[in-house]
């Protein structure tokens, strides 16, 4: 295929990703389901579980290896400005607004799945093996099956809280800031097991490891502060700072890249890094960087769709994956609620952040999209953990749904009576 030809694939195949990822977007919202989950939902229709198995393999036909390059490039792209927008809108202000009660669910809710992914590897060896032959040990793969099963999707978990009108209450800002703490942890976490993998380099983990670190240092120590100052003194620099921005997303992904991380991990970094006003993210730097992220992030969905087929899945394959959503259902559920209870909210308000932090979604996605790039997973393996990551977060919706009918049932309704929830920490 000339390129010509592979020009006008790719524009096609962008257009067809496009109107249906807007479709099923607005279907999925029609259903109370975040707009994301209809993007997900075209990304696998659109490959080999569905629409792959129409005669003549439409997949094939729509997405032919010679095109996949170009998509795949678009889509990193996509997930590069989705970090530096999740980084970005990371607030240190923000993130203690839960207190103790924030930081107790996000301790819990991440070192108890966590901690059960881990041993579910030692104790079921044979079953993850099965899936995954010669590949499901060592220390990379230990360490990313404990962030797989524990990780939170923050940005969908924002969507839903504002969607469902939870923006500003005690569980809406407790269940959001142990979100963000716990992805804080998680991509952490990914990034040692990513570091010992030799990714991209020929470098041995310790050294990879020390010029990472150093690149953060520089970000945080010289390139903040040096960009803020330029920001404030310089007209051409504050009505360019769009530019400025999206070069220091790219730029930090590819020499994240070069140091044997994933991009997604430059772009996370850049949104921390880049200066805000008064404390608060810029709009006129937020605002398109978000928009653009919106309109490529159904690329990599769909590039994840073709990597994700179920018709591979075997029985041996259909058990583990009962065992990876007990693991990562009850070990978000059960120790997030507790530690809510623990940290004075009512049973309503802690059973809502149990079923909010179990959300996985776009982060889930994004966490094993790097597993498999880096090697650290096979694409059986992956079918399951993309598996777990969509009933998660399917169940989310109708779950909420349900705590609210239950608690209206059980509440007597008193106009006289004026409830005032607690929090541990004296938050009203």
């Amino acid at each position: 295929m000339d390129t010509e030809a592979l020009v006008t694939v790719a524009i096609g195949d962008v257009a067809v990703i496009v109107i249906v990822s807007r479709l099923l977007g607005a279907l999925a919202r029609r259903c109370g389901q975040p707009v994301v989950i209809g993007q997900i939902v075209a990304g696998i229709a659109l490959g080999p579980t569905l629409l792959g198995r129409l005669p003549g393999d439409p997949t094939s036909r729509l997405f032919p290896p010679e095109v996949l390059p170009f998509l795949t490039v678009l889509s990193q792209i996509a997930i590069v400005i989705f970090m530096f927008v999740v980084g970005y809108e990371m607030d240190g202000r923000q993130l203690r607004q839960g207190g103790r009660a924030a930081a107790t669910v996000a301790l819990c809710a991440f070192l108890v799945p966590a901690g059960l992914g881990v041993g579910a590897v030692g104790v079921f060896h044979g079953a993850f093996d099965a899936v995954q032959p010669g590949h499901a040990d060592g220390r990379a793969f230990w360490l990313f099956m404990a962030v797989a099963v524990s990780v939170t999707a923050l940005p969908v978990l924002a969507a839903i809280v504002r969607e469902r009108g939870l923006a500003g209450s005690p569980e809406g800002t407790v269940a959001t800031t142990a979100a963000g703490l716990m992805d804080v942890v998680a991509w952490l976490v990914l990034a040692a097991a990513l570091a010992g993998t030799g990714h991209a380099t020929g470098r041995s983990w310790q050294l990879t490891l020390l010029l990472i670190s150093l690149f953060v240092a520089a970000m945080f120590l010289v390139v903040r502060p040096v960009l803020g100052r330029w920001l404030r003194r310089s007209r051409v620099a504050l009505a360019n700072q769009l530019t400025i921005a999206l070069g220091l997303a790219l730029g930090s992904a590819w020499v994240t890249a070069e140091l044997g991380l994933h991009p997604v991990f430059g772009g996370l970094l850049a949104g921390l890094t880049m200066p805000r006003r008064d404390g608060v993210p810029d709009a006129d730097v937020l605002r398109p960087m978000e928009q653009t992220s919106d309109l490529l992030l159904p690329l990599f969905f769909v590039t994840t769709g073709l990597s994700f087929n179920i018709g591979s899945l075997d029985g041996d394959g259909g058990l583990l994956l009962l065992l990876i959503l007990a693991i990562a259902i009850l070990g978000k559920l059960g120790p997030a609620y507790a530690a809510s209870r623990i940290s004075g909210m009512d049973t309503h308000r802690s059973v809502t952040v149990a079923v909010l932090v179990n959300t996985r979604g776009l982060t889930e996605l994004i966490v094993l999209n790097v597993a498999l790039d880096a090697g650290i997973i096979g694409p059986a393996l992956f079918t399951v953990l993309v598996l777990m990551a969509l009933v998660t977060t399917f169940m989310t919706g109708p779950l909420l749904s349900l705590t609210a009918r239950r608690n209206k049932r059980e509440t007597p309704h008193d106009p006289k009576k004026k409830v005032v929830p607690a929090l541990a920490d004296g938050q009203p």
